[in-house]
């Protein structure tokens, strides 16, 4: 069992993307901490709601195996966003998963987590994340050493279950 640390944007995030993602983790035991810009209430771009229990501001990352950066219109609001950017290097400087889908993998290339590797993100993002370095290889969920990412809302699922078996080959 891990400790996954998911970030959603505090308003539009896309729902099946947090909670599709979230109960394919579930069935292999990992626990899920959710975080935001701020605590509490956030709500999701298809009217769903989750409850942050962090500000990414005030958590360490030290307790987590993976983080996830989920999109939505609002994961435009950590594009630039420095905790985030911190958070992405830290996981990954520390060899742990990163992971993001649909518009979020922007934030793992302003990490500059995604150069020298191979990416997906939602395909109006594809230029935005070559020119940081990554490797755009099209709609699917891709997985490239510690780094996951996927495309779209519809590709949840599958993202969710990279996810847990990259965690079960690392154990």
């Amino acid at each position: 069992m891990s400790n996954i640390l998911m970030i959603i944007p505090p308003e539009r995030f896309r729902d099946e993307e947090l909670f599709v993602t979230k109960e394919e983790l579930e069935k292999f035991e990992h626990k899920i901490t959710i975080a935001s810009t701020k605590k509490g209430v956030c709500t999701g771009s298809r009217g769903g709601f989750a409850k942050s229990e962090y500000d990414i501001n005030e958590l360490s990352t030290d307790k987590f195996e993976v983080v996830i950066f989920v999109g939505g219109g609002g994961s435009k609001l950590l594009f630039k966003n420095i905790r985030a950017n911190q958070i992405a290097n830290e996981m990954n400087s520390k060899g742990k998963v990163v992971a993001a889908i649909c518009l979020a993998p922007v934030i793992l290339a302003n990490a500059g987590v995604l150069k020298h590797k191979k990416a997906t993100v939602a395909g109006t993002e594809a230029k935005t994340i070559e020119e940081k370095g990554a490797e755009y290889t099209g709609p699917g969920v891709t997985v490239d050493g510690n780094i996951v990412t996927a495309n779209a809302p519809k590709q949840s699922r599958l993202f969710g279950q990279a996810i847990g078996k990259l965690l079960i080959n690392r154990l």
